[in-house]
């Protein structure tokens, strides 16, 4: 099994400042474990890497899906070993960073999709996100975490409640987890919001939105969201910025719920 080292931690943890220095210092390359920054042309609003970043380390599975196009869990397990191989293949090691955790998770743990019904996830489509629930209720299965994320309420269902097939931690691994105090966060959070909007993530959500429409999939993620009352005109800027800090820092909370259960995380 090819050497992998795998760093994990919330939205604005710092972990992609350490997956850098150790990539410098061990000649690595890097894996982004995100589920936003796999979409071309979302950049501001999912602090992707920057041009300098990228030229300075090798980054892998950035920009890899148009934002209207399904991307699955199953999807980036098949890249993301890929990745792996190839980068150890070339005498580098692979470090894998992010804070989607069914993707670490399914290269930790090896997990086996079920393969979707193409029609009973096109029925599960149509639904509302009240709809979805009360499906899960009504079968008697568990509202995931996020309740109010279409994608995820589908696959609960599609999968009767079953995340996957879970195996022993993968050999030859290192698992880091980056942590920091509560106040420490949200101040980070809320800068990194400022510097977003400073950099020109309006004008980035607008051209978006403008060629995708706000149904795709990718629209549907923090930071992008959070717009479309405000060039409905309903909304002001200043709401607008209060509502992306906010869903991140609840989103934050969900990330560290999800990696808090992994006896296999050293936490730094």
């Amino acid at each position: 099994m090819e050497p992998l080292v795998v760093i994990v931690g919330t939205t604005a943890s710092g972990k992609s400042a350490l997956a850098m220095r150790i990539a410098k210092e061990r000649n690595g390359e890097i894996i982004a474990a995100d589920s936003r920054t796999i979409y071309k042309g979302m950049d501001i609003g999912t602090a992707k890497p920057s041009p300098d970043d990228q030229k300075l380390i090798p980054h892998h599975l950035i920009d890899v899906a148009e934002p209207d196009r399904k991307f699955t869990a199953s999807d980036f397990k098949k890249l993301a070993n890929r990745a792996i191989k190839n980068i150890h293949d070339r005498g580098k090691l692979p470090i894998m960073v992010g804070g989607t955790g069914l993707y670490i998770d399914s290269i930790l743990y090896d997990f086996s999709f079920r393969p979707a019904n193409p029609a009973e996830r096109q029925r599960l489509e149509k639904l509302t996100v009240s709809e979805l629930q009360t499906e899960i209720r009504q079968k008697g299965l568990e509202i995931p975490e996020n309740t109010q994320n279409p994608r995820h309420l589908i696959r609960v269902l599609e999968t009767n409640g079953e995340v996957g097939v879970k195996n022993p931690l993968r050999a030859n691994t290192e698992v880091i987890g980056v942590q920091v105090p509560d106040d420490v966060l949200k101040r980070r959070i809320a800068e990194r919001t400022d510097h977003m909007i400073a950099q020109g993530l309006q004008a980035e959500v607008k051209e978006l939105s403008d060629k995708y429409g706000w149904e795709a999939e990718a629209m549907k993620g923090i930071g992008y969201r959070e717009w479309q009352d405000y060039f409905a005109g309903s909304q002001d800027l200043i709401k607008t910025k209060k509502l992306i800090v906010k869903d991140t820092w609840q989103y934050a909370r969900r990330q560290r719920t999800w990696f808090r259960r992994s006896p296999d995380i050293d936490w730094q």
